[in-house]
Protein backbone atom coordinates (compact mmCIF):
# COMPACT_ATOMS: atom_id res chain seq x y z
CA UNK A 1 0.00 0.00 0.00
CA UNK A 2 1.23 3.37 -1.16
CA UNK A 3 1.33 5.69 1.81
CA UNK A 4 1.34 9.18 0.11
CA UNK A 5 2.63 11.21 2.96
CA UNK A 6 6.81 9.58 2.61
CA UNK A 7 6.64 8.08 -0.93
CA UNK A 8 7.71 9.57 -4.28
CA UNK A 9 7.59 9.06 -7.85
CA UNK A 10 10.02 9.03 -10.39
CA UNK A 11 9.23 8.74 -14.51
CA UNK A 12 12.06 7.78 -16.43
CA UNK A 13 11.77 9.09 -19.94
CA UNK A 14 14.59 8.78 -22.68
CA UNK A 15 14.86 12.39 -23.49
CA UNK A 16 16.44 13.69 -26.15
CA UNK A 17 19.12 16.20 -27.21
CA UNK A 18 18.08 16.36 -30.71
CA UNK A 19 13.80 16.84 -30.36
CA UNK A 20 12.68 19.05 -27.40
CA UNK A 21 9.01 17.10 -27.52
CA UNK A 22 11.06 13.52 -26.89
CA UNK A 23 10.22 14.88 -23.15
CA UNK A 24 6.62 15.82 -23.64
CA UNK A 25 4.79 12.96 -22.35
CA UNK A 26 6.66 12.27 -19.65
CA UNK A 27 6.27 15.76 -18.31
CA UNK A 28 2.80 15.12 -18.89
CA UNK A 29 2.43 11.91 -17.05
CA UNK A 30 4.14 14.00 -14.05
CA UNK A 31 1.62 16.72 -14.39
CA UNK A 32 -1.29 14.89 -14.35
CA UNK A 33 -0.20 12.37 -11.63
CA UNK A 34 0.98 15.35 -9.56
CA UNK A 35 -2.63 16.55 -9.40
CA UNK A 36 -4.17 13.56 -8.05
CA UNK A 37 -2.21 13.84 -5.02
CA UNK A 38 -1.34 10.37 -4.74
CA UNK A 39 2.19 10.38 -4.00
CA UNK A 40 4.27 13.17 -1.91
CA UNK A 41 6.71 14.16 -4.39
CA UNK A 42 6.49 13.15 -8.05
CA UNK A 43 9.65 13.95 -10.41
CA UNK A 44 10.72 13.23 -13.72
CA UNK A 45 14.60 12.03 -15.11
CA UNK A 46 15.51 11.39 -18.58
CA UNK A 47 18.96 9.98 -20.06
CA UNK A 48 19.30 12.68 -22.58
CA UNK A 49 18.12 15.86 -21.10
CA UNK A 50 18.30 17.13 -17.29
CA UNK A 51 17.66 16.44 -15.08
CA UNK A 52 19.69 13.34 -15.26
CA UNK A 53 19.31 9.97 -14.04
CA UNK A 54 21.99 10.50 -11.42
CA UNK A 55 20.86 13.59 -10.42
CA UNK A 56 17.63 11.77 -9.58
CA UNK A 57 19.26 10.02 -6.87
CA UNK A 58 18.93 13.35 -4.81
CA UNK A 59 15.77 14.62 -5.85
CA UNK A 60 14.00 13.34 -2.82
CA UNK A 61 14.59 14.66 0.80
CA UNK A 62 15.71 10.88 2.97
CA UNK A 63 13.81 13.01 5.97
CA UNK A 64 10.66 13.09 4.30
CA UNK A 65 10.45 10.60 1.32
CA UNK A 66 10.77 6.89 2.68
CA UNK A 67 10.29 4.85 -0.31
CA UNK A 68 10.35 5.86 -3.98
CA UNK A 69 8.87 4.70 -6.70
CA UNK A 70 10.74 4.28 -10.20
CA UNK A 71 8.40 3.91 -13.29
CA UNK A 72 10.75 3.95 -16.53
CA UNK A 73 8.35 5.62 -19.36
CA UNK A 74 9.54 3.24 -22.39
CA UNK A 75 7.66 1.10 -24.53
CA UNK A 76 9.77 -2.59 -23.44
CA UNK A 77 11.94 -4.16 -21.38
CA UNK A 78 15.49 -3.67 -23.00
CA UNK A 79 18.97 -2.44 -22.67
CA UNK A 80 17.94 1.08 -20.80
CA UNK A 81 15.57 -0.61 -18.62
CA UNK A 82 17.11 -3.35 -17.58
CA UNK A 83 20.88 -1.90 -17.88
CA UNK A 84 21.19 1.80 -17.80
CA UNK A 85 18.07 2.91 -15.61
CA UNK A 86 19.52 0.61 -12.98
CA UNK A 87 23.31 1.15 -13.57
CA UNK A 88 22.42 5.01 -13.28
CA UNK A 89 20.02 4.63 -10.06
CA UNK A 90 22.18 2.02 -8.69
CA UNK A 91 19.50 0.40 -8.45
CA UNK A 92 19.91 -4.02 -6.87
CA UNK A 93 16.89 -5.53 -8.58
CA UNK A 94 13.38 -4.28 -8.28
CA UNK A 95 14.14 -3.60 -4.39
CA UNK A 96 17.32 -1.38 -3.21
CA UNK A 97 17.57 -0.35 0.67
CA UNK A 98 20.13 3.15 0.41
CA UNK A 99 22.37 4.10 2.79
CA UNK A 100 20.02 7.32 3.54
CA UNK A 101 17.10 5.23 4.74
CA UNK A 102 15.48 4.76 1.19
CA UNK A 103 13.25 2.26 -0.07
CA UNK A 104 13.88 2.24 -4.31
CA UNK A 105 11.15 0.46 -5.57
CA UNK A 106 11.81 -0.52 -9.85
CA UNK A 107 8.81 -1.14 -11.82
CA UNK A 108 7.89 -2.62 -15.18
CA UNK A 109 8.15 -0.02 -18.37
CA UNK A 110 4.52 1.22 -18.60
CA UNK A 111 4.42 -0.64 -22.43
CA UNK A 112 3.76 -3.88 -20.53
CA UNK A 113 0.37 -2.22 -19.21
CA UNK A 114 -2.51 -4.42 -20.51
CA UNK A 115 -4.55 -1.64 -21.73
CA UNK A 116 -1.57 -1.36 -24.34
CA UNK A 117 -3.48 -3.73 -26.88
CA UNK A 118 -6.65 -1.50 -26.79
CA UNK A 119 -5.09 1.68 -27.49
CA UNK A 120 -3.05 0.52 -30.23
CA UNK A 121 -6.11 -1.10 -31.91
CA UNK A 122 -7.91 2.65 -31.10
CA UNK A 123 -4.75 4.24 -32.72
CA UNK A 124 -5.23 2.05 -35.85
CA UNK A 125 -9.06 3.05 -36.16
CA UNK A 126 -8.34 6.62 -35.87
CA UNK A 127 -6.02 6.81 -38.06
CA UNK A 128 -7.86 5.04 -40.76
CA UNK A 129 -11.57 4.49 -39.67
CA UNK A 130 -13.14 3.74 -43.03
CA UNK A 131 -10.43 1.16 -44.42
CA UNK A 132 -11.89 -2.39 -43.89
CA UNK A 133 -10.40 -4.24 -41.63
CA UNK A 134 -10.30 -7.18 -43.58
CA UNK A 135 -8.77 -5.66 -46.56
CA UNK A 136 -6.09 -4.21 -43.83
CA UNK A 137 -2.38 -5.37 -42.88
CA UNK A 138 -1.79 -3.56 -39.25
CA UNK A 139 1.92 -2.78 -38.64
CA UNK A 140 3.06 -2.02 -35.53
CA UNK A 141 6.21 -0.37 -35.68
CA UNK A 142 8.68 -0.04 -32.52
CA UNK A 143 12.64 0.12 -32.60
CA UNK A 144 14.72 -2.09 -31.77
CA UNK A 145 18.34 -2.70 -31.14
CA UNK A 146 20.86 -5.46 -31.17
CA UNK A 147 22.10 -4.41 -27.61
CA UNK A 148 19.19 -6.28 -25.72
CA UNK A 149 16.66 -8.82 -27.49
CA UNK A 150 14.42 -7.92 -25.28
CA UNK A 151 13.90 -5.05 -26.62
CA UNK A 152 11.67 -6.39 -29.35
CA UNK A 153 9.33 -8.21 -26.88
CA UNK A 154 6.59 -6.23 -26.38
CA UNK A 155 5.61 -4.87 -30.42
CA UNK A 156 5.71 -8.89 -30.48
CA UNK A 157 3.60 -9.87 -27.74
CA UNK A 158 1.01 -6.68 -28.96
CA UNK A 159 1.06 -8.25 -32.81
CA UNK A 160 0.21 -11.36 -31.17
CA UNK A 161 -2.50 -10.11 -29.19
CA UNK A 162 -4.33 -8.03 -32.03
CA UNK A 163 -3.92 -10.92 -34.44
CA UNK A 164 -5.82 -13.21 -32.23
CA UNK A 165 -8.66 -10.86 -32.13
CA UNK A 166 -9.29 -11.66 -36.08
CA UNK A 167 -9.98 -8.29 -37.04
CA UNK A 168 -7.32 -7.59 -39.42
CA UNK A 169 -6.22 -9.45 -42.55
CA UNK A 170 -2.40 -9.22 -41.33
CA UNK A 171 -0.76 -8.05 -37.97
CA UNK A 172 2.67 -7.38 -38.33
CA UNK A 173 5.53 -6.66 -35.87
CA UNK A 174 8.52 -4.48 -37.31
CA UNK A 175 11.22 -2.58 -36.47
CA UNK A 176 13.56 0.60 -37.30
CA UNK A 177 16.57 -1.20 -36.77
CA UNK A 178 16.60 -4.80 -36.29
CA UNK A 179 14.61 -7.31 -38.95
CA UNK A 180 11.37 -7.28 -39.95
CA UNK A 181 12.47 -3.49 -40.96
CA UNK A 182 9.30 -1.47 -41.33
CA UNK A 183 11.34 -0.26 -45.01
CA UNK A 184 10.60 -3.69 -46.20
CA UNK A 185 6.50 -3.16 -45.57
CA UNK A 186 6.16 -3.84 -49.35
CA UNK A 187 7.71 -7.03 -49.74
CA UNK A 188 5.60 -7.89 -46.01
CA UNK A 189 1.68 -7.04 -47.10
CA UNK A 190 0.08 -8.33 -49.08
CA UNK A 191 -2.88 -6.35 -48.86
CA UNK A 192 -4.53 -3.59 -50.54
CA UNK A 193 -4.74 -1.45 -47.33
CA UNK A 194 -1.71 -0.28 -44.97
CA UNK A 195 -2.43 1.06 -41.27
CA UNK A 196 0.88 1.85 -39.57
CA UNK A 197 1.24 2.38 -35.65
CA UNK A 198 4.24 3.34 -34.27
CA UNK A 199 4.63 2.07 -30.64
CA UNK A 200 6.91 4.73 -28.94
CA UNK A 201 6.26 6.85 -25.89
CA UNK A 202 6.44 10.19 -27.59
CA UNK A 203 5.83 11.78 -30.98
CA UNK A 204 9.26 12.13 -32.20
CA UNK A 205 11.46 12.03 -34.78
CA UNK A 206 11.30 8.47 -35.30
CA UNK A 207 7.53 8.80 -36.11
CA UNK A 208 7.53 12.31 -37.54
CA UNK A 209 10.26 11.32 -40.23
CA UNK A 210 12.45 8.32 -40.52
CA UNK A 211 8.72 5.70 -40.43
CA UNK A 212 7.80 7.99 -43.61
CA UNK A 213 10.69 7.89 -44.91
Amino acid sequence: MISASDSALLIVGHGSTVNPDSSAPTLAHGTEIRRRNIFADVQCAFWKEEPSLRDAIFLFDPDAIKNVYVVPNFISEGYFTQTVIPRELELNGRVTKRASGQTWNYGEPVGNHPLMTELLVQRAREIAPDVPENQTSLLIVAHGTDLNENSAVAAKREAERIRRLGRYANVLNVYMEEFPLVSDWRVLTNTPNVVVVPFFISDGLHSYEDIPV
